[in-house]
């Protein structure tokens, strides 16, 4: 049975809440309709390779074009070519950025825990940057390279092991961006037109990543530049962007965890053991079984995320399938059963609950039927008299007309 199987045998069979969020998410029927048009549309007309054959990807261009499915299938075209014309899949699996440390001593970033949904928490020291030490150590279409690999890694790694990691669907990002010392003196051309860049490259390719963007420390300079940057940003992009002064954290704590947002922004972390937060890449993605999961799964052909996901939560509960489950992939020596996704506490408790709701559904169900027999057999009782009267009225009209007639 192949993995594509595998999915939509658990879907079928997926009973509760939880189990549909980790494989599906939770589907809007109007999104679902729009998807599906889109999907036939690309489809028509050959063009929808395999590899992003996939609901969420798909949902994505259609909520930054506004369901309009003409223009999000014309992003989608354009997002197609852009790959191919930068070749992306190469950068993907190929590009080795080895300037990665000396990139982060004097660019400070990095993905650093969760928000409290569950989603990546991204952070940026972007007024700490030294622009001049930067371009020593890198260049700006490297530089780009590295950020396009990055967003790879989170398509195709973060999201699915934060996935896993909450039960449920992960597909964007909470990001904090540190502007304290930033202005326009010291954000040079070239650091614009990088910045510029890969806003156009987030927008238009990877669009609808973003949960939200805190941005913090936010004096007179940097509000100057704000005027100027925001004209280059989509307008769904710029109301998920927050601009804040120095009284930002309640504001951060009521998104983000004490533990893990670092010591510098107000949280409690320091990570002590790793150079410091942002060098750590800390997150759900760097647990090894869920890595080894990946892997496995991108090796076996997977293309899509709800294949990933599936896959990962299949793998990642290895072990705990039922006794009695049957093997479904004699290849892999793994049970891949929906006993693998549901074995928890907290999901068997709510199993529990909705048999008994079903339990009590099915007795009030009886009760009605036979209260609607009992109602149907008075009925039947009636009427049968009813006819009873008219056929003994009728009967003595005729006698009567028999007499008259004599």
């Amino acid at each position: 049975m192949s993995f594509r199987s595998i999915e939509q045998l658990l879907r079928r069979n997926s009973k509760t809440k939880i189990a549909r969020n980790i494989i599906d998410g939770v589907h809007d029927q109007k999104e679902e309709q729009c998807v599906q048009s889109l999907r036939e549309l690309l489809l028509a007309s050959n063009q929808l390779p395999e590899k992003f054959d996939d609901y969420y990807l798909l949902l994505r261009f259609l909520r930054m074009r506004g369901f309009n499915i003409l223009k999000a299938k014309e992003m989608f075209l354009n997002m197609l070519k852009w790959r191919e014309d930068c070749s992306v899949d190469a950068i993907a699996n190929e590009f080795k950025f080895e300037e990665y440390d000396a990139v982060k001593r004097c660019y400070p970033h990095g993905f650093h825990g969760v928000d409290k949904f569950g989603r990546p928490l991204y952070i940026e020291r972007i007024g700490l940057v030294d622009l001049s030490k930067l371009m020593q150590v890198t260049s700006i279409d490297r530089y780009i390279k590295y950020h396009i690999s990055e967003q790879e890694k989170t398509m195709s790694l973060r999201y699915p092991a934060c996935s896993i990691a909450t039960k449920k669907h992960i597909a964007s990002t909470t990001a904090i961006l540190d502007v304290k010392g930033l202005g326009m003196n010291n954000f040079s051309k070239s650091a614009r037109e990088m910045f510029i860049e890969i806003q156009k490259i987030d927008s238009n390719y990877y669009p609808e990543t973003l949960n939200q963007l805190y941005t913090i420390n936010a004096g007179t300079g940097f509000r100057a530049l704000w005027k100027v940057l925001k004209a280059f940003m989509e307008a769904r992009t710029l109301a998920k962007i927050q601009v804040l002064g120095t009284n930002y954290l309640n504001t951060l704590l009521e998104a983000v965890d004490p533990s893990n947002l670092p010591d510098f922004l107000g949280g409690t972390c320091n990570c002590p053991a790793t150079g410091g937060c942002l060098f750590q890449d800390k997150g759900p993605w760097t647990d090894p079984e869920m890595v080894c999961a990946s892997k496995v799964a991108f090796g076996k052909g997977l293309k899509s995320f709800s294949e990933l996901t599936a896959t990962i939560a299949c793998e990642s509960f290895a072990g705990c399938q039922e006794p009695s489950a049957k093997q479904v992939d004699s290849t892999s020596r793994r049970k891949r059963t929906l006993g693998m996704l549901l074995k928890d506490d907290q999901v068997d408790e709510q199993i529990s609950e909705k048999i008994r709701e079903l339990e009590d559904c099915a007795a009030q169900t009886k009760e009605t039927l036979q209260t609607l027999i009992c109602k149907q057999q008075e009925l039947t009782s009636h009427i049968e008299q009813l006819r009873r009267i008219l056929r003994d009225g009728t009967s003595a009209d005729k006698q009567t007309d028999v007499q008259n007639s004599k």
